[in-house]
């Protein structure tokens, strides 16, 4: 097609800066060009505080350049008052007295004509914050236009000669490596909730309308490959033909597009189109084959000539309704993948050798479901097949109920099943595999639902072991990650474990938080570290180390804080976080530790109604890990009632700015009316408080005894 023949269009890479800054500086910078020294030159940085507190802020920086492609990047400023860089993110930050040298982390080392790069810091500072009022990039003085002058020698940095580790594919690996080629595909990013979305269009679910720029921006990031759901359900004729909307059908295109100019690898597929109709398959064969065979006849047509970096993908989460068991599903599906195969490769043009993805049976990882794509692979015997699956982790620890708080032992052992269980199916015999989604089912309401060192821990260990079952990972991003219109990632924290698991292991510990009571005499604090391969370089607050043997003691795998030190971090033993501290290791980002001052959360008693109960709550520094339910015979209650603790933020939330927690109508559609319920609120202090309710018809008591 003519619209995939604009393969001389510069890779467009530009990054959005933070918007509510509370200072920021825009200037120019020249580029010294090694591929061309003649080049005509020029860039522009903007500098923008995101937030700031007493003694720290968060920074954002973003270059973009005005001039040639840069390949490898070193950014030099000087710091005009005494402010020091504690901790950064998407690029390596050294100091020498106030002069500053941040440089490209590989995957980033690159930066087009009129493309931007960013990279974001925690610092610290005292008296003021002021910006800094020039920089310099590989050498060459801010000028704010093209053409540079360069500065004085003793102020500048020589450019970084390690070349990026991830460059924008121009061309895919050679026909029939697809292991090479899925390998290339690694990091990956899910455009959701957008051409997914099932409505009149891509913003019936909330989602702006997709933009070049937004897949300029993800494509900064890092990331290689990117999935497009596409639901097609309301967006086509009917039977017999099914014809595609064209106005839809070129929207798609056009996304696709801007994706492929962009360098990336792209997928696409027919996503709820699982559920809406393709379902009812046990009991509407003809129908639902007739339909999906004549959406693939046209996709395959109007982008047989797109380039091999485009994949199709089958069908997401394949599942059927009134079926007779496994059989008939591994039978229904065998069908619809070999029938999508052949739909494809007959096509002819690109479509010959074209990837093709193909699921399991809702994309499980379970045993029984590869072994049923493995026979379909096996029939099929084509080396340009890829298996996906999807992975949004333990169940219980997912979405914060039964008691699963923690990234443990038994969570991990469930991710390294599922991994080990394609990968010995699959990777081990050279077909490739793509985790065409991954998560956590939290994420569906908001990041918070997992508590955030937990969090943390979980993307660690899944990037790092997906690198070591050379499994490709696409992260599911309905717009609750990367922000469509401000291009900034909502948990910078959270972005930066997972960047960096791409490549290498972090150190983390067995908690991101030290309690302190707010009275009573302080004691020494310890943690377990987990080192994950790395090895303990020390704590520092701040851009000050603590002092080993005197504010802190390691023994084995035991870090412990001493009492001096604890008395010295809670400072005036204020409710809540009172500082924070880093572990270093050598690889990976920091361990952050924070030190928190409580007191036993004080609950109140309340009568309400069973559309929105507030349990008035003084949360006194203190913060809600989960709760349980019980009768008073012993037996437990409310939803999920094979278990004593409810799911989080769907039965119970806390609200710390209102100083409440609030039991919601889900939690009470499943309580016995006229019964006593005992509820005990386990919070991450380690301590517990007792409530009980009892609820009559739609009003319900709470009280404290």
């Amino acid at each position: 097609m003519a619209g995939f023949l604009g393969t001389a269009r510069r890779v467009r890479w530009r990054l959005g800066v933070v918007a509510a800054a509370t200072a920021s500086l825009v200037a120019g910078a020249g580029l010294v060009m090694a591929t061309n020294a003649q080049a005509a030159v020029g860039c522009r940085v903007t500098y923008a505080t995101s937030s700031q507190w007493p003694g720290g802020f968060t920074a954002n920086v973003g270059i973009t350049n005005l001039g040639d492609p840069v390949n490898g990047w070193s950014l030099v400023w000087t710091f005009p008052s005494g402010q020091r860089v504690t901790q950064a993110w998407n690029a390596n930050v050294t100091s020498s007295g106030a002069q500053v040298t941040a440089t490209d982390v590989g995957y980033n080392g690159s930066i087009a004509t009129n493309a931007t790069v960013s990279f974001g810091f925690n610092g610290s500072w005292s008296g003021t914050n002021n910006a800094p009022t020039s920089f310099a990039l590989n050498g060459v003085t801010c000028t704010g236009g093209v053409g540079g002058t360069t500065p004085p020698p003793t102020t500048t940095a020589p450019p970084t000669s390690q070349p990026p580790t991830t460059r924008p594919p121009t061309s895919p690996p050679p026909a029939g490596n697809a292991m090479a080629a899925v390998a290339a595909m690694q990091p990956g990013w899910n455009l959701g909730n957008s051409l997914d979305a099932v409505g009149a269009d891509e913003t019936a679910w909330g989602n702006p309308r997709v933009t070049e720029a937004l897949l300029n921006n993800i494509r900064a990031q890092g990331f290689n490959s990117i999935r497009i759901p596409v639901t097609w359900t309301n967006h086509h004729g009917g039977a017999p033909n099914y014809t595609i909307d064209s106005a839809w059908l070129n929207r798609v295109r056009e996304v696709v597009n801007w994706a492929l100019d962009d360098g990336f690898y792209v997928m696409i597929n027919l996503h709820h189109d699982s559920w809406q109709w393709i379902n009812t398959m046990p009991t509407d064969r003809t129908n639902v084959l007739n339909r999906y065979n004549a959406l693939w006849t046209q996709l395959a047509a109007a982008f047989r000539d797109a380039p091999a970096r485009l994949n199709f993908e089958s069908v997401n989460e394949p599942q059927f309704t009134g079926s007779s068991g496994d059989a008939q599903n591994a039978q229904l599906l065998h069908e619809l993948n070999t029938s999508f195969h052949r739909i494809v490769r007959a096509s002819c043009g690109n479509n010959a050798t074209r990837l093709l993805v193909l699921p399991t049976l809702h994309t499980s990882a379970d045993q029984a479901r590869v072994d049923e794509l493995v026979t379909t692979f096996n029939a099929l015997n084509d080396p340009n097949l890829i298996a996906t699956v999807h992975f949004y982790g333990y169940w219980p620890f997912s979405v914060n109920v039964a008691g699963g708080t923690r990234f443990d032992a038994t969570t991990q052992q469930d991710l390294t099943g599922q991994f080990d269980r394609v990968y010995n199916a699959f990777v081990a015999r050279n077909i490739p595999v793509i985790i065409g989604e991954y998560g956590l089912l939290g994420f569906d309401r908001h990041t918070g639902t997992i508590q955030q060192g937990e969090k943390l821990k979980f993307f660690e260990y899944l990037g790092y072991y997906a690198r070591n079952r050379r499994i490709t990972t696409q992260l599911w991003d309905n717009g609750q990650h990367f922000g469509r219109t401000s291009f900034q990632w909502s948990d910078p924290e959270l972005i930066a474990q997972i960047k960096s698991s791409w490549t290498t292991r972090s150190g983390t510990a067995s908690s991101d938080q030290v309690y302190v009571p707010r009275t009573g005499s302080i004691t020494s604090k310890s943690l377990t570290l987990n080192l994950n391969g790395t090895t303990f370089q020390g704590l520092r607050q701040g851009n000050t180390d603590l002092v080993s043997g005197t504010d802190y003691t390691v023994s084995g795998s035991t870090l412990t804080l001493t009492a001096s030190a604890v008395t010295r971090l809670v400072g005036s033993r204020a409710y809540g976080v009172n500082s924070t501290i880093h572990a270093r290791f050598s690889s990976g980002v920091p361990w952050r530790i924070n030190i928190i001052t409580y007191d036993p959360p004080v609950l109140g008693g309340a009568t309400g109604q069973t559309g929105s109960f507030n349990v008035p709550t003084q949360f006194r520094g203190d913060q809600l890990a989960t709760m349980e339910a019980k009768y008073a015979d012993g037996s437990n209650a409310g939803p999920h009632n094979w278990t004593s603790f409810k799911e989080y933020d769907v039965t119970f939330a806390p609200n710390y700015s209102a100083n409440t927690i609030t039991l919601k109508p889900e939690f009470f559609a499943e309580v016995n009316d006229g019964q006593r319920v005992t509820l005990t609120f386990h919070f991450w202090s380690g301590g517990t408080a007792t409530y009980h309710v009892t609820k009559s018809g739609s009003n319900v008591t709470g009280s404290t005894s």
